[in-house]
Parts: C-alpha cells; sequence; structure tokens
C-alpha cells in the first residue's frame, strides 16, 4: 500500500482515536494562537516545540505513517525532527515499543521523510507565489530587501556566491537566510526557468514555510545551512 492509501487508512480509523490524545490529533492550525504546544520525543525523551518534531501515527495495518500537517486521527508518536534521530528510533525499534507491538517503521522511513518535507516545501513556496507573498528575481528580491519586506531570503544552492553575498549584506538582522535546494528543483515549484533568489514577505505563509524549512534542514543536513539570523 503507498502512502496515500495508509494515510486513507488512517482517516478511516477515526472511531479509534484515543480520547487523551485528542488535542494531539488536531491540526498545528487548531492551536494557533496559544502557548506553543510542545511534546515529547520518543527517542530522547526531552520536550520540544512541535514545530521542531515530526508526528506520526500508526496505521490500522501496523505502519508508521508521518503526519507532517498534524491532521491524521490517532495517538500522535513525536520525534524530533533529525535524521540522526528518527533513524535511531528505527533501529531501537522505538515505535514499536511505544505502540506494544502494534506498529512498525520500516527500514526506508527516514528517507521518505525527508522526501515528503521537500515536496511540502516546494508546495508552499508554489502558494506564496500564487497569493503574493513572494518574489523572485535579483532585482524583485533586492528592492523587497531595500524596502524592509522580506521575512526570509531562499537563494538556490548552487548559487553564485557573489550575488548572494550581494543580497546577504542587504538583509537586516530579522531576515533569515536559507539555501535549501539546487535552482532546478526551486523553479519548477514557482513556474519558472531559473530560480536563484527569492524573498518571502512577513505573514501567515512565511511562518509555515519556516517550520517546514526548519525540519528539512534536520534531514538535509550542511545541503540546507542556514544563516544570518540565529534559531
Amino acid at each position: 500500500m503507498d502512502l496515500a492509501g495508509r494515510q486513507d487508512s488512517v482517516m478511516a480509523a477515526s472511531d479509534d482515536i484515543d480520547p487523551m490524545a485528542a488535542e494531539d490529533a488536531l491540526p498545528e492550525d487548531a492551536l494557533a494562537g496559544t502557548k506553543a504546544p510542545e511534546r515529547t520525543c520518543i527517542v530522547t525523551r526531552q520536550i520540544r516545540a512541535k514545530e521542531r518534531m515530526i508526528r506520526f501515527v500508526a496505521a490500522p495495518d501496523g505502519t508508521i505513517v508521518p503526519d507532517l500537517k498534524g491532521d491524521l486521527p490517532g495517538r500522535g508518536l513525536w520525534v524530533t525532527a533529525e535524521r540522526g534521530i528518527l533513524d535511531e528510533a528505527i533501529r531501537r525499534h522505538a515505535f514499536t515499543k511505544v505502540t506494544k507491538g502494534k506498529a512498525k517503521a520500516d527500514a526506508g522511513l527516514t528517507d521518505r521523510v525527508a522526501g515528503l518535507l521537500e515536496r511540502q516545501f516546494l508546495d508552499q513556496l508554489g502558494l506564496a507565489k500564487k497569493s503574493g507573498q513572494l518574489v523572485a528575481g535579483f532585482d524583485k528580491v533586492e528592492a523587497a530587501l531595500r524596502a524592509g519586506q522580506v521575512k526570509f531570503l531562499l537563494e538556490a544552492s548552487d548559487g553564485t556566491a557573489d550575488g548572494r553575498g550581494k543580497l546577504a549584506r542587504l538583509a537586516g538582522p530579522g531576515v533569515e537566510i536559507w539555501a535549501p535546494l539546487p535552482s532546478e528543483a526551486l523553479a519548477p515549484a514557482l513556474g519558472r526557468q531559473h530560480a536563484v533568489h527569492v524573498a518571502v514577505k512577513p505573514g501567515g505563509m512565511a511562518n509555515r514555510l519556516s517550520i517546514t524549512l526548519r525540519r528539512l534542514a534536520g534531514f538535509a543536513g550542511a545541503g540546507i545551512a542556514q544563516s544570518g539570523q540565529k534559531l
């Protein structure tokens, strides 16, 4: 069964939601405006903000399913959004232990999560463009930076150091700078042939993108290194 089918199976089992995990099953946006919710990592046992973690649920067939949107029913199994920690969860059979033998994570789960995070990021990037919350191209990005209208600056990881350096110097202390993916990956999401310099304006879409980028950074390592404002 593919991932979409497994997610449908989880949704079909909504009557089996643990009442003690009701808040856990709410979408992230449903908790907006409240104190940042926290969860405990099933591997490290450390308490972290939900936005720094990945939620998983167990499908009826015992498969562990990543729930990036946080809206699948069932008890949430939370893991810190880092490749090494999820690898450890799989190696130590943490999902099996916490579900008392009812579920098991397959060996390819870490790579699947990394791919889903990249897809989520690109989808959100496309939505930001459609909603007018994004500008692309050196001149437009430069103008947005000078006007103080940038939440974070996205640079293609294969962009030239000269162009990236010029824009980075214009970024104020509150502007985050990310180099998540090469131009060939960014461009299709923006409907362009090339995409090297991208600026996202402040707002709800920028906040969602920022959460996704932080999670993706935990799985992509140095390839998505952030500079500028410290986390």
